[in-house]
């Protein structure tokens, strides 16, 4: 890949932010309970130590968690006294993480804002971490949207992306027994889901060594990726397992 315009794609962005923010308003009641439950479950402390490695020791951090979802690293991250602001396309999710915030009483450090993951309302160097998980995937321009992380970060800063390559094995793995995260959503939404694979073109690329050339080209000065991460957060086929294998990337801005 030569020049990152080549792999600018999507004319009906906006029909597909559409798709997908209707998709997430359907699955926010269910996404709110499995993440609560989550937080409850050793994944927790799983979560907490794979975070704490991969951005060290470092105390009171400013971070923005985008695609926030429920809430659930501004309460993983807000109690090791991080401030932290979540942000969401979808207004159902930020009103689930502002709850969240008030359910763990981390009003005073932790807020969510609905936002658009690829134009982000922040000034320049804000940030010292931006964090992310299973939003990429969603995105009609995932390289507008890492030129804008990669904006807001301040110099060392960190960008941590948790994602999957959900699109390849969806015909399977999405409606498959063993993908116990989605047992309790219709077939109509995994459907809806499916669709929304197709849309978009991020869908076929070989992911993360993908992402990885896109960070570099932007101007990470250092990228890795971490391809056993999830079986090291989900070793249990309990109601959190997805077949699909999760990611990790960590970016470091010059």
């Amino acid at each position: 890949m030569s020049e990152l315009q080549k792999i600018e794609f999507e004319d009906q962005s906006e029909t597909i932010k559409d798709r997908v923010q209707s998709y997430w308003t359907k699955r926010a009641p269910s996404f709110y309970d499995l993440r609560q439950a989550e937080l409850t479950s050793n994944k927790y402390q799983r979560w907490e130590k794979e975070i704490k490695a991969l951005i060290g020791d470092r105390e009171k951090l400013n971070i923005l968690d985008i695609g926030c979802g429920a809430g659930f690293f501004e309460i993983i991250l807000g109690q090791q006294g991080h401030s932290v602001t979540g942000i969401d396309l979808t207004e159902e999710m930020i009103s689930n993480t502002a709850e969240m915030i008030k359910k763990y009483s981390l009003t005073d450090t932790c807020q969510a804002v609905q936002m658009d993951a690829e134009k982000l309302d922040f000034p320049a160097e804000s940030f010292d971490i931006v964090i992310s998980r299973n939003l990429t995937w969603t995105l009609p321009h995932p390289i507008t949207a890492y030129k804008e992380w990669h904006r807001v970060l301040r110099k060392n800063g960190i960008l941590l992306n948790f994602d999957a390559e959900y699109a390849k094995h969806a015909h399977t793995n999405l409606y498959s027994p063993e993908n116990k995260a989605h047992s309790g959503i219709s077939i109509e939404l995994k459907d809806d889901c499916h669709e929304i694979y197709h849309m978009l073109t991020i869908s076929t690329m070989d992911r993360p060594q993908w992402d990885a050339e896109v960070l570099e080209q932007i101007g990470f000065a250092s990228v890795e990726t971490d391809l056993t991460f999830g079986d090291r957060i989900f070793m249990e086929h309990d109601q959190f397992y997805i077949p699909d294998k999760l990611f990790s990337i960590k970016a470091v801005k010059s």
